[in-house]
């Protein structure tokens, strides 16, 4: 039953994929779907991308056993900063000025707006460098559902999901992902509330549970009686150190702003941001919601032995075949639509951005389109490779890598991203600055966390940190530096003047 059920999901997959290589003709159809997506498919696309198995698997088993059901206020916040402020503060502008400017990655974004090859290239690499190992922790999630599940080998999960994501995602472009995006999010959707409730019921309900987890106590964790069932849990700095790395991070990553690239109108915007909002909460929400149960299965997990990896499955290694088949299917789901993304971003990035003009000349559409797909192919097998290399030779440091990347990736873009589609006064070397930061501080998280403070050794803390902190860097560099060019300015900005009945930054056009 389990392996009928998944043979139709992939089938359905691949089918979906050859289905829209119509709209994969171009860069703009492979890439951006011909910015034709409408507002279910662009939220869910949004929603799959920001949760996948590292999220159900690896976040949630961890945190909510560090913190206890107050794990939940990390769903909360993504779903608060991670999609709604996300989709009222950077769509409509995201989706306005790229279209002026003409751009299809973010590095092409900033090439454009401050007129610089140079930030272009940069960028491009910062986003090659750290989002390839993010692409092979996907992989981590699915190691044990799997032999829980089938009895297989991990590596032939590996290769049947690198394989199939390739055929999909080579053969319709960001329609096919998007696509497959909306149906991998039902199946999340239903399979988070089916997970929950059955968890729950075995543990006599939602109040005994809640009175169970009362009742559990670590010395090394707190003295506190209840601690782990209380609203904030035994150590808030940290929770909100997580929080902010989860959700405002979405904000600085390439593979979720460019979700805001393809969005066809007005109505898309209102909608999707609903949509996104509604997601996150139950996906997110309820992942960390279900983590924050794990000291409950405390007798059949030895965390110092097996890992943080190790509680989900634990928890759900009871469930009947059925609920176990539906499981798989779900974290399956949310690491293979997460990794369409990413390959997407990678290989249109180092495409239009590097090769294109730098390496490369008078490149064609057609041969745009051709590099973005070889190296759709590129990514996925290196990330494949790590993953298996990690898996056989047991290396820590490439997982430890996975978390310094969104620290990187949104330390560095975060600010100069959001100061850009706002602020006429942000400057050229503002980018620069925050880039090197970011990117500087967090390989140096990873290789000497000794020589930072004591609050910076931990990658989420840092990244937390990085993030922020350049959201004051952009606009003090900026102030001291020398002012850009105030026609390039003011061209740039006249994009959200255009009027139709409203200025185009209240309503999008048709």
């Amino acid at each position: 039953m389990k392996l009928i059920i998944l043979i139709l999901y992939f089938a359905l997959l691949v089918g979906i994929g050859l289905y829209c290589r119509k709209n994969a003709t171009d860069v703009n159809g492979f890439v951006l779907g011909g910015r034709s997506v409408g507002p279910w498919l662009t939220a869910f696309a949004y929603g799959t991308s920001y949760f996948s198995a590292v999220v159900f698997v690896g976040y949630a088993g961890q945190f909510g056993w560090r913190f206890g059901i107050a794990a939940t206020w990390a769903g909360i916040g993504n779903a608060i900063i991670g999609s709604l402020l996300a989709w009222v503060i950077l769509g409509r502008r995201t989706r306005i000025m790229t279209q002026h400017l003409n751009s299809a990655t973010m590095p092409q974004f900033f090439g454009e707006r401050f007129q610089s090859r140079d930030l272009k290239i940069v960028s491009s690499v910062i986003i090659f460098i750290f989002l390839i190992p993010y692409t092979a922790s996907l992989y981590n999630g699915l190691s044990r559902l799997f032999g829980m599940a089938f009895h297989i080998d991990y590596s032939v999960c590996i290769v049947l999901m690198a394989v199939l994501t390739a055929i999909y995602v080579i053969a319709g472009g960001y329609m096919a992902t998007a696509i497959n995006d909306f149906i991998q999010g039902i199946i999340m959707l239903i399979g988070i509330v089916s997970v929950i409730a059955a968890v729950l019921a075995s543990k006599g309900g939602f109040m005994n549970a809640l009175a169970g987890l009362s009742q559990v106590t670590d010395e090394t964790v707190s003295t506190n009686p209840g601690i782990f069932a209380s609203f904030f849990g035994p150590d808030p700095l940290s929770l909100l150190f997580v929080v902010i790395l989860t959700s405002l991070g979405t904000w600085g990553l390439p593979q979720m702003v460019q979700k805001f690239y393809a969005i066809n109108n007005e109505d898309s915007i209102k909608k999707g941001t609903i949509i996104s909002t509604l997601f996150a909460l139950v996906v997110a929400g309820g992942c960390y919601f279900l983590g924050g149960f794990g000291r409950l299965f405390s007798d059949q997990i030895d965390v110092v032995a097996n890992g943080f990896d190790s509680i989900i499955p634990t928890m759900l290694q009871n469930l009947s075949p059925g609920l176990i088949a539906l499981v798989v299917i779900l974290v399956l789901s949310a690491s293979m639509s997460t990794l369409s993304s990413l390959v997407i971003a990678s290989s249109s990035t180092l495409t239009i951005d590097l090769l294109k003009d730098n390496i490369i000349k008078d490149m064609s559409e057609k041969k745009q389109v051709l590099y973005i797909r070889v190296l759709i192919v590129v990514f996925i097998a290196i990330s494949a490779i790590i993953a298996l290399i990690q898996y056989k030779s047991s290396v820590t440091f490439i997982a430890q890598l996975m978390g310094i990347s969104w620290g990187a990736l949104a330390g560095s873009f975060l600010a100069p991203f959001l100061y850009a589609l706002y602020w006429k006064k942000t400057t050229k070397l503002s980018c620069w600055v925050c880039f090197i930061f970011g990117s500087v501080l967090m390989i140096v998280d990873m290789l000497a966390p000794q020589i930072l403070p004591e609050i910076m050794r931990s990658p989420i803390n840092c990244g937390s940190i990085a993030m922020l902190a350049g959201l004051i860097i952009v606009p003090i560099v900026s102030m001291i530096s020398p002012k850009p060019d105030q026609q390039l300015v003011e061209e740039t900005f006249a994009c959200y003047e255009k009027t139709n009945a409203v200025p185009q930054k209240t309503a999008l056009s048709e």
